[in-house]
């Protein structure tokens, strides 16, 4: 297994398809794109949208593009309306006459984001036929051990209640369960620097 190393552009195509596949079965993903078999496709297209518009963050972190870790710094989580504007044109066929709920979802999300400073773990996920071996918590490694280090708490919105119980033991306890509409639940977690 190689280090942990912050990803580059030339990381995306493999990285975004490695994220796909973490997230096939996530059940947002599965809210925003119900179409099973169009599904890996879409999602693979808004991993490598997610991924070029975060790299210049330089808190991007991969292990043999098996996994990613996707973190904004400190006020820089929020994804800009171009952006938004941009991943939205490029997915509108994935999406069809569900956009509004979803926009209107995410929105609902958005406004519960923390505004103290913090790093936001915006996504983790590590193929599946990786999971299970410590990438993950790999991944998470550079920066928390600068949260912990620098006193700057984190967030996350976990989509998986089976992941909350991971990241409870990285030291991040819920705030909220929000549920999307029509849709699944989110719980938004919150680590203080240790």
């Amino acid at each position: 297994m190689q280090d942990v190393r912050k990803a580059v552009a030339d990381d995306v195509p493999a990285l975004s398809t490695a994220l796909a596949a973490a997230f096939d079965d996530d059940p947002v993903i599965g809210w925003v794109f119900p179409d099973a078999r169009r599904r890996p496709r879409f999602a693979r297209r808004l991993f490598a949208l997610r991924l070029r518009h975060v790299l210049d963050q330089r808190e991007t972190y991969t292990l043999d593009n098996r996994g990613g870790a996707l973190w904004a710094v400190p006020g820089q989580w929020k994804v800009s309306a171009g952006q938004q504007l941009d991943m939205l044109v490029r997915l509108a066929g994935g999406l069809g006459l569900r956009a509004a709920r979803i926009l209107g979802g995410l929105h609902d999300v958005e406004r519960r984001h923390p505004r103290e400073p913090h790093y936001y773990l915006a996504v983790l996920g590590v193929e599946p036929e990786s999971q299970g071996r410590g990438l993950g918590t790999a991944l998470m490694g550079p920066v928390l051990r600068a949260c912990d280090a620098d006193g700057v708490p984190a967030y996350l919105e976990s989509s998986k209640e089976r992941n909350v119980d991971y990241y409870s033991r990285h030291g991040f306890r819920v705030t909220e369960e929000l549920r999307l509409p029509e849709g699944p639940p989110v719980w938004l977690m919150w680590r203080e620097p240790r």
